[in-house]
């Protein structure tokens, strides 16, 4: 049996119960294979694939905190450190009732070559708890928060482990749990990115993630002789992610005509109106029902959607597993070129291999949106310094690394012998980071 096929069985076998590791672990060998095979004799005697799918340390704990009637819950808590080849494990915390090990093992995992991809020194880690923070007031999430994070302090600091956001998790979670892990460690450091502009935060880094997107989406299609400005793009999602990424397609000079949530999408064939969805979705957190109420040209509807709408330039950013088969046939059916990434494995297996094998341009989630954790990084470069850059210099720096990262992307793909793969261009580019790092390190 193949060195791969016996580590992907070896993960099934270790992991039961975790499909999304399974997934991720598989998708990643998988497209590592020529890579791995002209290096199987080394790779093998040291291990190497044994030691990249186990994490370095999972850490699991309760959280127990008091509700506003006075009752006590407990939650589950979890970081899961997975590789710190190249530096400070580095990836989000997620707050939300699905999170078990298996998802935190897949994120982070994925975040090893994610961060590798950057070219900043940053290893892979992801954490968060099965704590649903919507229905809860300021003070219930403020006493899990402290509570999550008098654990988890033991564990994290700003040369170990420097987590961020993730769902369920933005400024006001991290300013709780960083003034809890100030109060216990008694330092001001950078141990946690995403913070408030007054207390370390690094500008840029709300917008980062979508606009990341959009850089390396315009790379990607100028690298292929096409150009962004006048395409029109639809997008999945109206959280962080699908907002930056519609207001810098916009600035781009495309056209984004879609958005959505949990409960159905809008179609604004002039073009979605940013303004009004931030007032909709940031200020007065509503559904996007609201959407016709300042846009009556617009269409609203119940349910999934997006993808059945023509357009050149397909963003999924809103939740793993988002864009199947059959959303992946309409796209091809009505002409999409491109196809990029915003969230974590929108993107199913099956839909992915029927994109590419039909011509689309597809740029995986690990390359296209870095963008957040390439700025988490350039937040840590500022603590580091005790110094605050310029929207314009943090601007400038995200674009650079976006546009670097489709450079390694393609060109490794091109070594391989699979020019325009760049799902196997970007965990080839990431991987080769970590190993030649991890054999330098040795056992």
């Amino acid at each position: 049996m193949a060195y791969v096929d016996e580590v992907i069985d070896l993960v099934v076998k270790k992991n039961p119960g975790e499909p999304e590791f399974h997934q991720a672990v598989k998708e990643v060998l998988e497209s590592l294979r020529p890579v791995i095979e002209a290096h199987e004799d080394v790779y093998r005697k040291e291990a190497l694939l044994e030691q990249l799918v186990e994490p370095e340390r999972q850490i699991k704990f309760r959280v127990p905190w008091v509700d506003d009637k006075g009752q006590v819950q407990v939650n589950t808590g979890y970081r899961v450190q997975f590789n710190s080849a190249i530096g400070p494990y580095k990836g989000g915390l997620r707050f939300h009732p699905s999170v078990y090990i298996g998802i935190i093992k897949f994120l982070s995992f994925e975040q090893i070559f994610k961060n590798s991809l950057t070219g900043l020194p940053i290893g892979g880690g992801k954490g968060g708890s099965d704590f649903d923070p919507k229905g809860k007031s300021d003070r219930e999430i403020m006493a899990f928060c402290k509570s999550f994070m008098t654990e988890l302090c033991k564990y994290i600091g700003a040369d170990t482990d420097v987590p961020a956001g993730d769902i369920g998790v933005g400024g006001r979670e991290i300013g709780y749990m960083f003034g809890q892990y100030k109060r216990i460690r008694g330092t001001f450091e950078g141990c946690l990115t995403g913070k408030g502009l007054d207390f370390g935060g690094s500008l840029v880094r709300t917008e980062a993630t979508g606009y990341g997107l959009l850089y390396l989406t315009a790379e990607m299609l100028r690298h292929n002789g096409h150009d962004l400005k006048g395409k029109t793009v639809v997008v999945s999602g109206s959280g962080n992610v699908a907002t930056y990424a519609i207001e810098k397609a916009h600035q781009l000079g495309a056209k984004v005509v879609t958005a959505s949530d949990s409960n159905g999408w809008v179609y604004d064939p002039e073009g979605i109106d940013l303004a009004a969805l931030k007032e909709i979705k940031e200020v007065n957190r509503q559904r996007l029902t609201e959407y016709k109420k300042y846009r009556p040209n617009s269409e609203y509807h119940e349910g999934r959607g997006v993808w059945s709408v023509k357009c050149d330039v397909a963003l999924p950013c809103a939740t793993q597993n988002e864009l199947n088969l059959e959303d992946a046939k309409m796209l091809v059916a009505n002409g999409c070129i491109a196809v990029a990434e915003g969230a974590n494995m929108p993107t199913t297996l099956d839909a992915t291999k029927y994109l590419q094998e039909n011509g689309v341009l597809f740029a995986p989630g690990k390359a296209a949106n870095a963008g957040g954790v390439a700025t988490s990084a350039l937040e840590m470069s500022q603590n580091s310094e005790r110094l605050s850059w310029s929207f314009e210099e943090v601007d400038q720096q995200l674009q650079r690394i976006m546009t670097n990262i489709f450079q390694k992307v393609a060109d490794a793909a091109d070594r391989y012998g699979m020019s325009g793969d760049y799902v196997a261009g970007a965990n080839i580019a990431g991987f080769e980071k970590v190993a030649n790092a991890m054999l330098a390190q040795g056992v």
